[in-house]
């Protein structure tokens, strides 16, 4: 009998290791990917774009807040493997009444680390997993403050506009790197006004590849309002995907036009 408890709280208990896995978070499914676990994951999201293979061949059930149901059920999963944050708790609660659902909850790295450990514990990936996480330290040592003395603003949606602040997973990447987040008196993921926004005034802005699609002519309709910032589109995979699109973090912040 193995048990295992996941971020929530909740211990689950199989008679073997489970062989058929849907994950329905993106930076998640990756990372099963990435410990060697391609033939036992047989659902994903359609938001699960890494590794191309991956999102190509496995049956998606939906996205990750909208899951199809029906589907999840006719895969029938030994295990799935989903997010506090970004699945929805109603469907989760449905899912949790026929099926094994291990949660993750992660705000910083020390939680993403745990959960790649975790994952790499109940699939008997224990190596692979801790060989990631090792990496991932020795990363994230590297760019440890590499961006002082930049207040920033970082923009997750358009109309209305909407910025990460405090208690978020990218608020601790953005704190970790140096920035200085100007919207950090807030919580979560706030609307803001063009009022607060000139009002708070940051002096540069990271437009988000996602969830929102942010393209050229939206910096300069934020630089009509912020003459004097300097507006970067940047992806948003690296600043917000708590897995192994981590590793990808060193290499892409130093390419940014941002003085380091």
């Amino acid at each position: 009998m193995f048990k295992y408890t996941d971020q929530l709280g909740v211990t689950l208990s199989f008679k073997e290791r489970p062989k058929r896995i849907i994950s329905i978070v993106p930076s998640q499914s990756e990372l099963l990917s990435d410990l060697g676990l391609r033939e036992e994951l047989v659902g994903i999201t359609k938001f699960c774009v890494h590794p191309s293979e991956m999102f190509e061949a496995v049956q998606h059930v939906g996205g990750t807040k909208k899951l199809n149901l029906e589907i999840i059920r006719k895969l029938k999963p030994d295990l799935i493997i989903g997010n506090k944050e970004e699945n929805d708790k109603g469907q989760i609660e449905l899912l949790r009444k026929e099926f094994n659902v291990w949660m993750s909850d992660i705000y910083n790295f020390e939680d993403a680390c745990a959960m790649m450990k975790s994952i790499g514990d109940i699939f008997n990936k224990k190596a692979a997993a801790d060989l990631i996480v090792k990496n991932l330290i020795l990363s994230l040592t590297n760019i440890k403050n590499l961006f002082k003395n930049n207040r920033i603003a970082y923009f997750i949606w358009n109309k209305p506009y909407m910025v990460a602040a405090d208690a978020t997973f990218i608020n601790h990447v953005l704190s970790h790197l140096g920035f200085e987040n100007a919207f950090s008196c807030l919580t979560r993921y706030p609307e803001v006004s063009d009022e607060l926004l000139k009002q708070i005034n940051p002096g540069v802005c990271l437009l988000s590849s996602e969830p929102f699609p942010f393209k050229e002519k939206h910096i300069c309709e934020i630089q009509r309002k912020l003459p004097d910032a300097k507006i970067l589109i940047v992806d948003g995979e690296v600043f917000s995907w708590y897995g192994t699109r981590l590793l990808h973090l060193e290499k892409y912040l130093k390419s940014i036009p941002l003085k380091h």
